[in-house]
Parts: structure tokens; sequence; C-alpha cells
């Protein structure tokens, strides 16, 4: 584990309001999911603009801090340094209206599920890709158990789903899992495929048509195939949650153990199977048709919407909504013809970020970008969508049309989905039918990720106008500043930065940072300080003064931007240590006291009080010369810059 982890995830209990604050905590690919007692007392805007944060939502009755592809490292310092319980999650009870506790109900059965069912959905389309290029058949031992392995999970979704279900409504898991296990049960299914005369058929002439082999106590019994199916077990084990703490409150304690379970598995099952199983399925059916009638009517129309908002219903967490939808469609009718409109999205929104670090100078943004093209290539969006594209308005917008052009691909051409597959490539074997060995669908998504991909690049990379490190620093904070100097003459323009601290002079790959070692913050040079006095290096404006003070943005009379951060991760002090005597928009003059910081202190404090001074607009310049001392006095030379 980084060692960073440790104090990010100290910084993110603190400010959420604390352990005693927190219900429970999840986590998906790249959020924290916390509920919260009490949400009004997180400091939110304190970890939007914290280092380690991406940003911070507000969905579902869920506080969700945005992380990005480290957030299970994160996660796991949060469970143990908060001493949380994997337990707490049954405990949580809905919050908010009833939209937003549907949303965090369906949230919390499936995000256990969706690594496991992603995997199998891969290893089915593997073995459908394998049998279309005649590598296997059907009948082949190598072909038999890699499809066992990827297929148990969609034949025995019920017992995974009554595991999670029966947390999340704070049953017995092993209870749920009871449920699944009986629904998915040999001689039950055998029943539902049986070729005798049936007994009678009720509903004939609808789509709700259904044979009865058997009956219960005289009762007739409705059979369905529960393998694969969603509704029928979170219904039945929601039903089991409420029995099974009835029956506690006057079942004797000193039979508690076995009779509590009986009495909860025959009610709850007698009545699944009886009645709400068959009315569940009914209606995953009747939803099913509907939406294929909806597609049927413009498929085009279905997938340009869609693929338009669904990074909107990301940001708010509402995507979740779709999933179920999705896997009850393949498990009634052996394919999804809704959420696989929305494969192609995370390349519009891949495309859109290169674009804009092909453009932008802005060193931070460039070192924001290319994680988030990678991750989101591979399905994972978040850190695209709020590090980068989002917080610039006009690239998100551009990956939404994107995003929609590709999906409209889709729908125009009614691809369907065979298995919930992973993310980015790894959804593409999902989409050639494992019966008939057609890839058409793989070829046409392929041709959606081209035409998403190419147009989210060209459009962000025409309307995208790059801004300068300081300018995009200022919108951060949201405060007022004085307007900036600008060097107006077209001539060469030779500018001395002094030394603002007294100290020991190094470069910058001495430091620690790999943000400031690589240059990656802009050029310049290092000063230890012997002293924690800390002028004004240059005549200019204050355009940042980061809240813990460690860091001060200024903006020169000619238009140079400088950073200087004094110390390695003193963010972390949260100002301890450090006196201001500046604000942010101050116009300044050389030499003048800007802070004051107690060295000694942020040493014993285990933290570097070597200090960057850098050249944040260093792209755009001819040249940065920094000094060759060794030890510098502050009003002395340091650096040099050429525009």
């Amino acid at each position: 584990m980084s060692k960073n982890y440790d104090v990010l995830a100290q910084d993110i209990l603190e400010h959420v309001g604390g352990r005693d604050n927190v219900i429970s905590l999840v986590h998906c690919i790249t959020r924290l999911r916390f509920k919260l007692k009490d949400e009004s007392i997180a400091d939110t805007d304190y970890l939007k603009n914290r280092d380690g944060v991406v940003t911070v939502m507000k969905s579902g009755g869920q506080y969700q801090v945005v992380i990005g592809n480290e957030v299970s490292d994160v996660y796991d310092a949060v469970m143990r340094i908060g001493q949380l319980s994997d337990q707490t999650e049954a405990e949580s009870k809905p919050s908010g209206n009833l939209f937003d506790r549907l949303v965090d109900t369906i949230s919390g059965i499936f995000q256990p599920f969706l690594g496991v069912m992603a995997a199998g959905g891969v290893i089915k389309g593997l073995c459908a890709l394998l049998v279309a290029l005649h590598v296997l058949t059907p009948a082949d031992g190598t072909y038999m158990i890699l499809n066992a392995i990827g297929d148990a999970a969609f034949v025995f979704m019920p017992m995974f789903l009554g595991y999670s279900t029966a947390k999340k409504f704070n049953a017995n898991p092993f209870l749920g899992i009871l449920i699944g296990a009986a629904l998915c049960y040999p001689a039950i299914q055998a029943s539902a495929f049986s070729n005798a005369h049936p007994l009678m058929t009720v509903f004939k002439g609808t789509i709700f048509e259904a044979p009865v082999y058997m009956k219960f106590l005289g009762i007739p019994v409705i059979t369905m195939d529960y393998t694969g199916t969603v509704i029928p077990v979170i219904l039945v084990t929601y039903l089991a949650s409420k029995l099974e703490h009835w029956f506690k409150s006057f079942v004797p304690k000193v039979v508690q153990f076995f009779i509590v379970p009986m009495l909860t598995a025959l009610c709850s099952l007698v009545l699944g199977f009886l009645v709400i199983g068959p009315i569940a399925t009914f209606g995953a059916n009747l939803i099913a048709h509907a939406l294929m009638s909806v597609q049927d009517f413009s498929p085009l129309i279905a997938g340009v919407l869609l693929g338009f908002f669904w990074q909107i219903l990301v940001i708010f967490g509402l995507h979740w909504a779709f999933i179920p939808i999705a896997i009850n469609s393949i498990g009634t009718v052996g394919f999804d013809t809704i959420l696989c409109l929305t494969n192609t999205i995370c390349f519009a929104q891949a495309a859109t970020v290169l674009a804009v670090w092909m453009k932008t100078k802005d060193q931070k943004m460039r070192e924001l970008c290319i994680p988030a093209v990678i991750s989101g290539c591979f399905g994972v969006t978040e850190p695209a969508i709020y590090g980068v594209s989002l917080p610039l308005k006009k690239p998100f917008l551009m990956s939404c049309i994107a995003g929609a052009a590709g999906a409209g691909v889709l729908g125009f051409f009614k691809v369907k989905q065979y298995s919930m597959g992973g993310l980015g490539p790894f959804v593409l074997p999902a989409m050639i039918n494992p019966k008939t060995s057609d890839m058409s669908g793989l070829y046409v998504t392929l041709a959606s990720i081209a035409v998403a991909a190419i147009l989210g690049f060209v459009l962000t990379y025409a309307t995208y106008k790059d801004k300068s490190a300081v300018e995009t620093m200022k919108e951060v904070n949201d405060k007022p500043v004085q307007k900036e100097y600008k060097n107006e003459s077209k001539s060469k323009v030779r500018e001395t930065i002094v030394s603002p601290m007294d100290g020991n002079v190094m470069t910058l790959t001495e430091v620690e940072d790999e943000a400031f070692s690589q240059g990656m913050l802009g050029e310049g040079i290092v000063v230890e300080p012997t002293d924690g006095k800390v002028f004004a290096p240059v005549s200019g404006i204050v355009t940042t003064l980061f809240p813990t003070y460690h860091a001060i943005g200024i903006t020169t009379t000619d238009g140079t931007e400088l950073l200087i951060h004094i110390g390695m991760n003193t963010v972390d002090l949260q100002g301890q240590f450090f006196t201001p005597h500046i604000q942010q928009g101050d116009k300044i003059e050389s030499g003048q006291l800007l802070l004051e910081a107690d060295i000694q202190s942020i040493k014993e404090a285990g933290y570097s009080v070597k200090t960057p001074i850098v050249v944040t607009n260093s792209q755009s310049m001819l040249d940065v010369i920094p000094t060759n001392k060794l030890t510098i006095k502050h009003g002395e030379q340091l650096l040099v810059v050429i525009h």
C-alpha cells in the first residue's frame, strides 16, 4: 500500500464527520460510497479540493467520494483506520425520497456481485468467440469447462443475489443463499421444462401464458425458470427479511437458532413459488417487452437519447437503474438491447480527454489526462469525467454528443448483447450470438466505437481552448482575483525572479514528488530554506493562495505564472505552522513579506521543507534559466525567464 493512503484515508474520515458519523461504507470502481448520519457536517468543499480526491457527489442517499483507480486501496485504509465493519452496510436504512431509496437499494444489492458477473461475462464471450472462430466446439471438454466457469454466475444468479439482498435488508445472508438455491433447484427447473401434458394452462394467448404441472396442497403452481433471474429472488428475500425479524420477536431464544430459519424459509419460499415468483416473472417479461417495443418504434432515437444522457446519469449514480433491467432481459429473452447501447460511450470520453491532452500546455492537466484516457478505454470513465472533461465543461458536452452518435449506430442496427460482459474492450465478445456464432453485432460495435472515438476527438480538438495553469486554479478555487498583468510587447522579455527565501539550492530532480521532479508542473528550481520567512520574488498579483497556505501562485507584471510550494505534502498540515501576510487577489511588490512558516515544527512533524519554485507556464516561454549557486539569500537572482 502506498504510504500516502493512510494519510488520505484519515483525512477523508475526519472530513466526512468522523467515524461516529459513518453508518456504512462500500466502494465501487472509482468511488467511496458513504452513508452518513448527518451529511451537513461533512466538509465537502475541503474534500473536493483535497489532493487524492477527484470530487464529491451526493446521490441516492449516498455521500460519494470519487477517488479513481486507487479506490480499493483507499477503501481498505479507511476501513482499517476507522475500524469499520464490512457488516455496517446491513445496518443502514435507506434515506431520501422514494427514487433515492430505490437507487440506493439497487446499487447496494448489485455492487458486490458486479465484478464476478463481469468476469463470468468475459469468459462466456471468449467461449462464444472461440466457437465462432472454429477453435472449439460446444462438444469439446475445454469448451464445457470454460463455459461452466463463465456461465455459473448467471445460471445460479439467484444464489448470489439472495446473499447480497439478505445483507442489504439485514437478514441472515445464508438464508438468502438458501432462497436462491431453492429457486434454482433442479427438480423445480425440470418441471418448468417438462414435456409432459400440463394439468392446465393459464393466461392462454398472452405473453404471460404458462403451463401448470404441479400443485402444492391442492393449489396450482405456475412453474417458472428462475435460473438467471433477478426480481423474484430479491422480492422473496425481502419478504424473508421481514418474516425473520417477526419470528424472532416471539420465538423463544433457546430454539431461535433453527426454528426461525425454518419458519422463514418455509413461509417465504412457499409464497415465493405460489405468488411472488410468477407475478415477478410476469412483470419482468412485461418490462422487457415494453422496452423492446420502444426500441422497435425507433431504435435510433433510443440509442441517441441514452448515449447523450448516459454520462449525466453516471455523474448522479443513476445508471444503476439500468443494470437489473439488462440482467433481466438477458435472463428472460437471452439478450439485452438497452445497456448495450452504452458500450461505446467510454471510448468517446477517452478520446475527448486525449484531445485535451494534445492541446493543453497545462502540466497538471496533462498529468491528469493520461491515466484518465487509459482507465476510460477500459470502461472506467469517472477519472476522465471528474478530473478533466466536466471541469472544462465544453469537452464534456462534446463527449456526450460523440456518445450519442456511437449509441445511435448501435440502436440503428439493433445490436444485441448476449451476456453481461466486462467494461471497454472486454464487452466485445458478449456481442457474439452464442447460439448462431453470428459476429455481426461485434463488427457494428467496433464501427460504433470508431465513430464515437473519432467524433469525440475531432469535436474536442476543434472547440477546446487551452487555459493557463493559473486560470484553471482560479476557477477551481472560485475566488475573485484582480485583473492579471499581461505582456503586450512582441519583443523578447528577460525577467528576473529572485529567491523568496534563504537556504540551500538544489534541482527539481532532488525532490520526492514526481509532479515536480519530472517537470510536470513546469521548469524551475528548489530552495531548502534555513529561515521560515517567504518574500515576494517578483512584483505582480497573488492569483492563488491555497486554503492550507502551503502554496502561493503569483502572476508577474510580465505574465509569468509562478508557483511557490513550501514543503512536500504539507497540505496535510491543514495550515498549521503557516502564517500568511497576504490574501488571494492582493497586488504585491518584490521583496514584500508574503508568509512565515515554522520550519522547525514542520520538520518535527515529519515533513520535508524543500520548496519548489516553478514557472507553471514555462512551455510558452523561450527559456527558464536557474542560478548555479549552492546557497542563496532572499532577494538574490534565482531564475531568469525569457519570453
